[in-house]
């Protein structure tokens, strides 16, 4: 005879009733690793450079890291070797605050939906061209001037480019996360009304500050929009090279499509 232990009469007990569950609280900056990690390196390197630099190690680091149009007209015998890196360098110097602020703002704003569309080798590839063409750009505006060109304007305008090319919504298309969107072709962007209006705004800024009147900071300081010009076009123009196809939205079990958040 096997023995119970439970008495054979005594009612089941009622299952115990488990509370629902709490949905998982999202971040309030939800930024992609590779961005994150560039506004960082961005804010590290300028608290060195106000932080802990002397005025003359500031100068240097400046005059080795900094773009100069000049450098492309004196020959090789006569300098060092910064003119092959300071076309991507000067991406990661900034003058003031409210300069590094100011485009941080944008870089999240325009950086968050390009990293997720083609990941963090292709970003770091994209931050190093689209440097490179807004420098080449300037150069060639201000060839032979000896003026430092510094900051990640150039890059954020790449940005901003690219962007045009995926980013905005379409019309008459369901709404979807930006870097889901499918990729307009040049054509298809430049019909794009959002697109057009985007762009004539972000060109309308431009020629303001190229006649002197910047739309924020200090009037005193120099902007180079020539550069802004070149980071855009490049973004705008050649986004296809870095694109990829973008991940279809994760479906519940149930069919519905999950929410994603976007920044």
């Amino acid at each position: 005879m096997n023995e119970q232990s439970a008495e054979p009469h005594k009612a089941p007990e009622p299952p115990e009733v488990q509370p629902p569950a709490r949905p998982p609280r999202e971040p309030v900056f939800n930024l992609p690793p590779a961005l994150f990690f560039s506004l960082c390196l961005l804010a590290i390197i300028y608290a060195v450079q106000e932080l802990l630099l002397s005025d003359d190690a500031l100068n240097w680091l400046f005059f080795t890291f900094g773009f100069v149009p000049a450098r492309y007209v004196i020959p090789l015998s006569q300098q060092g070797p910064e003119l092959f890196w300071t076309p991507v360098t000067y991406s990661l110097l900034h003058g003031s605050v409210q300069h590094i602020l100011f485009n941080a703002f944008w870089l999240m704003a325009f950086g968050a939906p390009v990293v997720r569309r083609i990941g963090t080798l292709r970003f770091v590839l994209f931050w190093v061209f689209s440097a490179v063409a807004s420098a080449a750009l300037h150069a060639v505006l201000n060839w032979g001037d000896v003026t430092l060109l510094i900051g990640a304007s150039g890059v954020i305008s790449g940005l901003m480019g690219a962007a045009c090319r995926f980013a905005f919504p379409a019309e008459r298309r369901p709404m979807l996360p930006a870097h889901l969107n499918p990729r307009l072709s040049i054509v298809e962007a430049l019909k794009s009304r959002t697109v057009v209006i985007f762009m004539l705004l972000w060109l309308v800024g431009n020629a303001l500050i190229a006649v002197g009147i910047p739309l924020v900071g200090d009037s005193d300081q120099a902007i180079a929009w020539d550069a802004h010009i070149g980071g855009f076009v490049f973004g705008f123009l050649l986004f296809s090279l870095f694109d990829r196809a973008p991940h279809p939205p994760v479906m519940e079990p149930d069919g519905t499509e999950k929410d994603v958040l976007q920044s």
